[in-house]
């Protein structure tokens, strides 16, 4: 495990890919989120730059939502796995990552998905690729 990361190194960076653990099956779920979001406000004319939730954010996975609601946020690990200037190389990391580590067919000893990631971009699927065993 690394330093807390608070912030004060963001920097340039656009945003990052990130590692989440299920510290009590060892479940994990790998996804991206920008520090930066842009927003026209109310009646608005300019678009407004502000930060992200990137500090709370736990991912949009329903599945690991609803164990972070069984298990609580104590029992989960956060982790950047790398830091991107753009947005492009950010979205091209995390589909790397995802390829590399096997999201979709990896699985635990007791046969369960290694991941809570059940598709990659929308277009490949866990159902289409997961044999259980």
């Amino acid at each position: 495990m690394g330093t807390v990361f608070d912030g004060s190194l963001i920097g340039d960076f656009y945003g990052f890919v990130y590692l989440i653990t299920n510290l009590k099956n060892q479940r994990q779920y790998i996804g991206r989120k920008y520090f930066w979001q842009k927003r026209k406000p109310r009646g608005g004319k300019r678009r407004v730059t502000s930060e992200s939730d990137w500090r709370k954010y736990y991912g949009s996975c329903p599945e690991l939502k609803d164990d972070i609601k069984l298990f609580g946020k104590d029992s989960f690990s956060r982790e950047i796995l790398s830091m991107h200037l753009t947005p492009g190389k950010t979205n091209y990391e995390e589909t790397k990552q995802l390829f590399l580590n096997n999201v979709l067919t990896e699985a635990l000893e007791d046969g369960t998905p290694a991941f809570y990631n059940s598709n990659i971009l929308g277009r490949y699927y866990r159902k289409d690729y997961f044999e259980a065993e």
